[in-house]
């Protein structure tokens, strides 16, 4: 499917807003944050030992000695009074901005900061956008020591771990006490986003540093629209309202579907190596509290009523989707909305950051649009909603490490309630929120909007991973081409389903079934058992 545009959002957002549909880049962003009055004052509050000084409000972001921030600082003092000088941190080109760019007036920058409390320099490696995971194996594979922490996708880190390229975690872990699931500021869900977000197999392998929850919004003036709701329910017999399940949504989006008009339904992608998230939500939601790809036996369920059920809804979706939908990317989607072009869509959170916004003099939805919990499916007498993770960041330390301690402590302090909340409203790159104490941050719900907040706080909720075990690129490229088959008609929705099957049975066969059957256990831990009631 060479023909099939596939495009990074990493690469989109490094590309500084020149992709002629791109609306909501990166390199537009700042001129749409308010921050808070700078002042002059370089003084921590009472009983503070460390955090950002500068601005108003910096308090928020200090840390006393007993916190997951503060035993970092410490630690880390202490190994470079034993001669630890120097970490070298591989980061995304788009993501580097958060860390080294002040961040409001006043503040210092993130990589300042650590710099000065500890006295141990941090040295960014810029890695192209998109080639995180082949940059790193190459280190791997040739045991160059390029870098020290690697931060590459979530989904990796099983391909990582087996390679023996990252060290387990959970010692550091257990010494320093990061309190992940902390039930004020820790990971939503607690252990179970722990479980998400950092481990593979049971063990800690990585710090999150992103938050790329796909969600969903809509256009408000549309559905406000008097004339709307009325042509609506006299049609359909319901309110027009956010769509609360799968059948409103395709019902609603139909509805709005007027290309003649420039008009299109829903834009939640179809195109090869982004779409398949958008089937994923279709499909898990289809059992209670979710329906696997795989049985406790490593057995592929996606062969079933429910995976041929998703995959016709996923075809039939097209009809209310752009002609050009299966090659459609983020730029067109972004572009789209933007202009108006939309009424739904599923993207990252940053969407309403970057197209509500008044100082983008571009977009037509500033003030318009709404953002909804995933749409689901009623399963024994309860609603099953449920989004997908994908993209989302996180950093693991190299095997080759010439400090492995000193590094984690760094991510440890990097992903903690105050740091990780001040640098995620950081416009400087694309790391979004996904810890509870984000989502009651002053700063990122200025930035992010305080309605979409809440509604991301409970999307995250509801989110399943998607293969994160060996072989995950494989599985995923399997899935994902007879997707785009089913989509271009190539093969039915019954032919795309058994063929992945097979394909997944031989990834299994070739990556080992034993490895991969304790993998499969172990994920189950992520998922969500959240059940909603049906109104």
């Amino acid at each position: 499917m060479s023909n099939l545009v596939r495009i990074s959002r990493r690469g989109l957002l490094a590309s500084g807003g020149k992709a002629a549909l791109l609306i909501g880049a990166v390199g537009i962003a700042p001129k749409f944050i308010r921050p808070g009055r700078a002042y002059a004052a370089d003084a921590l509050a009472a009983g503070m030992i460390g955090g950002p000084t500068g601005f108003d409000g910096a308090e928020r972001y200090q840390y006393g000695p007993e916190t997951p921030e503060g035993r970092a600082v410490e630690a880390a003092k202490a190994m470079k009074a034993g001669g630890v000088d120097k970490i070298v941190l591989g980061l995304s080109d788009g993501s580097i901005g958060q860390l080294t760019q002040p961040f409001p007036a006043g503040a210092p920058s993130i990589k300042d900061l650590w710099e000065k409390e500890t006295g141990i320099t941090l040295e960014i490696v810029g890695v192209p956008n998109g080639q995180e995971f082949t940059k790193t194996m190459q280190d791997i594979s040739t045991k160059g020591g390029a870098y020290d922490i690697y931060a590459v996708e979530w989904n990796r880190l099983g391909d990582l771990a087996e390679t023996g390229g990252i060290i387990k975690l959970d010692d550091f872990v257990a010494k320093h006490r990061p309190e992940w699931d902390d039930p004020q500021a820790g990971y939503v869900n607690g252990t179970s986003g722990v479980s998400l977000l950092n481990q593979y197999r049971g063990s800690t392998y990585g710090v999150s540093l992103d938050g790329d929850f796909q969600t969903w919004v809509y256009r408000t003036d549309l559905f406000s629209d008097e004339t709307e709701k009325k042509a609506f329910a006299d049609k359909h017999g319901y309110e027009l309202a956010a769509p609360k399940t799968w059948k409103q949504l395709d019902e609603i989006s139909l509805f709005f579907h007027r290309p003649d008009k420039n008009l299109l339904g829903s834009t939640d992608i179809r195109n090869q190596g982004w779409g398949y998230t958008n089937w994923y939500q279709r499909y898990v939601s289809m059992g209670s509290p979710n329906q696997f790809l795989f049985d406790d036996t490593g057995k592929p369920l996606i062969n079933s009523e429910a995976g041929i059920a998703a995959t016709r809804e996923y075809i039939d979706s097209l009809a209310y989707k752009s002609p050009d939908a299966v090659s459609w990317g983020w730029p067109e989607q972004y572009g789209n909305f933007a202009k108006g072009g939309a009424a739904m869509t599923c993207a990252f959170s940053n969407l309403p950051k970057f197209l509500d916004n008044a100082a983008n003099k571009d977009s037509a939805v500033t003030g318009k649009i709404g953002s909804m919990l995933p749409p689901g499916r009623e399963v024994d007498g309860k609603m099953v909603s449920r989004s997908v993770l994908w993209l989302n960041l996180s950093a693991s330390v190299s095997s080759q490490a010439k400090n492995p301690e000193a590094c984690y402590l760094f991510l440890q302090w990097l992903g903690s309630a105050r740091i990780y909340a001040w640098m995620t409203a950081n416009p400087g790159g694309y790391f979004d929120p996904f810890r509870l104490s984000d989502f009651s941050d002053p700063l990122v719900r200025q930035t992010y909007h305080a309605y979409h907040m809440d509604v991301v706080r409970e999307t995250v909720a509801r989110t399943v991973p998607t293969i994160n075990y060996p072989g995950a690129t494989a599985f995923h490229n399997a899935l994902d081409e007879n997707l785009v088959a089913a989509l271009t008609k190539a093969k039915t929705a019954e032919q795309a389903m058994a063929d992945t099957e097979t394909e997944w049975l031989r990834i299994a066969r070739r990556t080992g079934e034993d490895k991969l059957l304790e993998a499969i256990k172990t994920n189950k831990a992520a998922w969500p058992t959240i059940l909603d009631p049906v109104s």
